[in-house]
């Protein structure tokens, strides 16, 4: 299945000069969907994955799919003061500021076996500080799925190695 069809280009949003890449058109397509989640768990199927991590937003629907797929729990990494309960928490940098995201305190157990996934890598800076709050509960990162990357952004080298990406830009 040719899943870059199924992914409008938007151009100058959000500021002039930049190619969204809407994805929204492969959510509405039940087996393109099915077919982008098996592609993104692809290499982890044999691995023993405990639970899947997801960085919100759209992060949770490949997220909570790839859980249930492989039979995991799934944990929602969100943004400062989403989650009720006590959280750890990773500040990182964006191009112009700094943004925090946060995972409940008790979301791994040590020595548990994790798969991190997000939609898109960019400038790789959101998964790192996703790893970061895993590795600092003693999770063992098995590896960091992707649906899209933006290679000209070269965010995989801010990640642990094992990162997979079905569509690159």
């Amino acid at each position: 299945m040719d899943l870059i069809s199924f992914i409008r280009n938007i151009p100058d949003f959000p500021v002039p000069g930049i190619i969204f890449r809407d994805i929204t058109p492969m959510l509405a397509n039940a087996a393109a969907l099915n077919f982008a989640v098996e592609k993104m768990i692809e290499p982890f199927k044999e691995a023993n994955i405990q639970k899947v991590a997801a960085v919100e937003a759209r992060g949770f629907i490949f997220g909570s799919l790839a859980a249930n797929k492989l039979g995991a729990g799934f944990v929602p990494i969100r943004k400062k003061g989403k989650l009720p309960f006590k959280t750890d928490t990773e500040i990182f940098s964006l191009e112009y500021g700094e943004a925090v995201i946060e995972a409940h305190v008790d979301a791994f157990n040590e020595g548990e076996r994790i798969l991190l996934i997000d939609d898109v890598l960019a400038t790789g800076g959101t998964m790192a500080a996703a790893c970061r709050l895993a590795e600092r509960q003693k999770a063992v990162i098995v590896g960091i799925s992707f649906l899209c990357e933006l290679d000209f952004l070269n965010g995989k080298k801010m990640l642990p190695s094992n990162v997979h990406t079905v569509l690159h830009f």
